[in-house]
Parts: C-alpha cells; sequence; structure tokens
C-alpha cells in the first residue's frame, strides 16, 4: 500500500441535500444523501487528482459509517485512520440551496451537535506511522468544538511537528457545530500559531482578522508561508510566500457549491505536492498554483454532491487547456 502523502484529519457525515431548490427548511419535501465533510472531500479530491491522501476521523458503528468508509476505499483514499465508535451515529447535516446551488446548512436533525462520532475522535488511537511518511497535515475548525477530538487535533498538531509535516487549516466556520460557539474565536486563534497555510472565505477573514487582505493576515500572523482569501464566484486573494495576487474565479455551470471550497483546498496541497514549495516562490508560479486550484473547486459544482463530481487531473488540465490565460 502507498503511503498518504496528505493527512486529512476532521469529519466525515453524509449532506442531506434539498431536492427542492429556493425554499425554506419547512417546506423541503425530500432530501437526497451525499458523502461529504471537509476533510473527507479534500482527501477524496486529493486522490482523486493523482496524490495518495489519508483520512483520519470517527464514524459510528452503524450502515452511514460502512458507506462512507467504502466511498473513501473505492476512491482510493487510506482508511487507517478511521476509528468506530460504538454508540454515538454517523453525522448528518441537512442542506438547502438556493436557485443558484448555493447551500446553507439547515441542521442535525434530532441530535444535538456534540453527539455524533466524529465528536469523539481518539487521540490515543491516531496512526503515528503515518505522519512518519506525510508531507502535509490538513485541518479544518469545526472538530475543535469538541472536547476528545480537539485533544486529538493537539496530539496531531504535535505529530506534525515531529515528523516535519506541513499544515494547511480551512477555516470552515460553521457556528451551528459549536454548542458554545463563544469558545470558537480563542481556540481557532490558538491553532494560527501552529499552522503553514491558511485559506478562509472573505466573511470568515473579515470575522477573525478585520480584512479581506491576504496580506495583511499573512504579515500579522507573522508564522505562515501562505494565506488564500476566496471569495466564490468572485475569485481569489492570496498571498504566497510574500507574492501577492487576484484569481478571478472561472465561469461554472454551477448545479450545487457544497464541496467546491474542498476541491481548492486540494487543488492547492496537490499542486504543492507535485510542484514543491518552490511553486510559490514566483509570482508567476504563485499564480499558477492558484489558478489550478480554482479550477479544481470550479469542476466540483458541476453536479451535486461534494465528491461525487470532483475531477480528475487529466479533466482539470484539459479544463485549463481550454479556457483563456488570464
Amino acid at each position: 500500500m502507498t503511503n498518504p502523502r496528505i493527512l486529512c484529519l476532521g469529519e466525515i457525515l453524509f449532506d442531506y441535500l434539498a431536492d427542492q431548490l429556493g425554499i425554506p427548511l419547512e417546506e423541503v419535501e425530500s432530501w437526497s444523501p451525499y458523502p461529504g465533510g471537509a476533510p473527507a472531500n479534500v482527501a477524496c479530491a486529493l486522490a482523486r487528482l493523482g496524490t495518495p491522501a489519508g483520512f483520519i476521523g470517527c464514524v459510528g458503528e452503524d450502515k452511514a459509517g460502512n458507506q462512507l468508509v467504502q466511498v473513501l476505499e473505492e476512491v482510493g483514499v487510506d482508511s487507517r485512520g478511521i476509528q468506530r465508535h460504538s454508540t454515538a451515529p454517523t453525522r448528518q447535516v441537512y442542506v438547502v440551496r438556493s436557485e443558484k446551488g448555493d447551500r446553507s446548512f439547515a441542521g442535525f436533525g434530532a441530535l444535538d451537535s456534540s453527539q455524533f462520532a466524529d465528536a469523539f475522535l481518539d487521540p490515543a488511537k491516531l496512526p503515528e506511522s503515518l505522519f512518519n511518511y506525510g508531507e502535509f497535515l490538513v485541518l479544518g475548525t469545526l472538530e475543535l468544538a469538541y472536547p476528545q477530538t480537539r485533544a486529538a487535533i493537539k496530539k496531531a498538531l504535535q505529530l506534525a511537528e515531529q515528523y516535519d509535516l506541513k499544515i494547511l487549516v480551512d477555516i470552515n466556520w460553521r457556528p451551528m457545530f459549536w454548542p458554545d460557539s463563544g469558545e470558537a474565536k480563542p481556540l481557532i486563534e490558538e491553532l494560527f500559531k501552529h499552522v503553514d497555510f491558511v485559506k478562509l472565505t472573505k466573511e470568515e477573514a473579515q470575522l477573525f482578522f478585520d480584512t479581506k487582505d491576504p496580506g495583511a493576515i499573512y504579515h500579522r500572523l507573522n508564522s505562515v508561508e501562505g494565506v488564500l482569501v476566496t471569495d466564490g464566484d468572485k475569485g481569489c486573494h492570496y498571498c504566497l510566500n510574500e507574492n501577492e495576487g487576484y484569481v478571478p474565479a472561472f465561469m461554472m455551470d454551477v448545479a450545487d457549491t457544497t464541496g467546491a471550497g474542498d476541491g481548492f483546498v486540494a487543488g492547492f496541497v496537490h499542486q504543492l505536492c507535485q510542484k514543491g514549495l518552490k511553486s510559490i516562490a514566483t509570482a508567476e508560479s504563485a499564480r499558477d498554483v492558484v489558478r489550478y486550484a480554482s479550477a479544481v473547486g470550479g469542476l466540483t459544482s458541476l453536479k451535486p454532491g461534494a465528491i461525487a463530481s470532483q475531477p480528475t487531473a487529466a479533466e482539470v488540465e484539459t479544463f485549463l487547456a481550454q479556457v483563456s490565460v488570464f
């Protein structure tokens, strides 16, 4: 078995997407389940692009957990880091969508956010051997909301430092995941001290830094190698190794934006793995990396669901060859 170059730690779940677009939660008549969870989406997108990836997280000993593990393995994601919880169920999230395909989270059904299996990732069971071979650790921030998984993240950061992995965090701010959202900001700000790359939306940049300028965030953090600030169909501003720039979004016939940001993260990390950190050493090469990441994110939005729509490297290259250079 090829050891994963990228480790993605966090939640894996089923997104229940509303079949009817543009209506509120109470009026939705039916839902369709799609595998999701940002770190799992990134791992799958990396595998599709050809970069070996592993997922670390916890699912229930239930049908949904079995199905999600099967999805990861079918895509080619290393599943040695998956734990199973004997009583807590695999997480499900309900998602309503606008007429344009933009999604908003609508709850967890009958259970409290802290009752799902991913809230109970055991730090003592993290697969240290995978860190020995890894190059990147990709994290979100949702799992900081739960004490046990928060401890697992702390352990993962220690292992990443021990084995010299680069760390990328995607803020992925979702207040509904936090039993006490007031705890979020100091915990996330503490995480910033340990990471090398930060990806966040324009709204998240304003929330945590009072600016959407990636250069200002880069210099304020003073310890990172790159900051990426995405703004949906308006593109991405970035500061990578002090190279600042902007890449507009590609025009896409969007079906569903779920997982588009995760595709962007996967495309970015994939490029760093393929080309090394020298790929962000110049203004031109840094822009090419962000352009590639934007293509992966855009192509992910063409079909419903975060994983089923992810492109292969060949599909990304074909797309980029067909669009105008900007």
